[in-house]
């Protein structure tokens, strides 16, 4: 049975450092985006800051490893979670 998603799910399946893949809608085109990502990444870092609070968004930031880079994930548009060879599927909330 699918669950609700939220922050506090994917901490408790995913720790810093651990390479995951997920499945989500994108919010601004409705599109099915797939990814591998860690979350916890800082050696790409350039300095300064986001001009606003990723969590205020219901974003989670990760580090893309096969773009390169930092992008964002909205948490309720969650569809798919795979980590430690375990798919967990999430409703939207």
């Amino acid at each position: 049975m699918a669950t609700a998603f939220n922050r506090t799910n994917l901490r408790a399946l995913v720790q810093d450092g651990q390479i995951f893949s997920v499945e989500f809608i994108k919010r601004t085109t409705g599109e099915l985006r797939k990814m591998t990502c860690r979350l916890g990444v800082k050696n790409h870092l350039r300095g300064g800051s986001t001009s606003y609070n990723p969590s205020e968004h219901n974003l989670l930031t990760v580090f893309d490893m096969e773009k390169g880079g930092y992008r964002s994930i909205p948490v309720e548009m969650v569809q798919r979670l795979t980590v430690h060879g375990q798919t967990f599927n999430f409703v939207g909330a």
